[in-house]
């Protein structure tokens, strides 16, 4: 089974960005932009800027640990997604 690893940003307000896993992607950002995601993500709209696909779970645990404590990273995703 495939895991994903993704980024969202906030379309209102600051520019917020949130970065999670799922093993079904469109169901998950459906989940974010209906209020029934992570709490952080709720009452705000989201669009997708980044996913990556991996194999496994505990891989893509470990991915999503990485992207959410690396700013850099997580910045220059962002100014990429421009």
């Amino acid at each position: 089974m495939a895991f994903y690893v993704y980024m969202l940003k906030s379309l209102s307000g600051r520019s917020l960005t949130y970065v999670g896993y799922t093993n079904n992607l469109k169901k998950r950002i459906n989940s974010h932009n209906n209020s029934k995601g992570a709490k952080f993500t709720r009452g705000r709209k989201w669009k997708l800027i980044y996913k990556e696909k991996l194999n496994s779970k505990k891989e893509a645990i470990s991915r999503e640990y990485y992207i959410k404590h690396n700013r850099t990273l997580r910045n220059e995703i962002k100014k990429g997604y421009k």
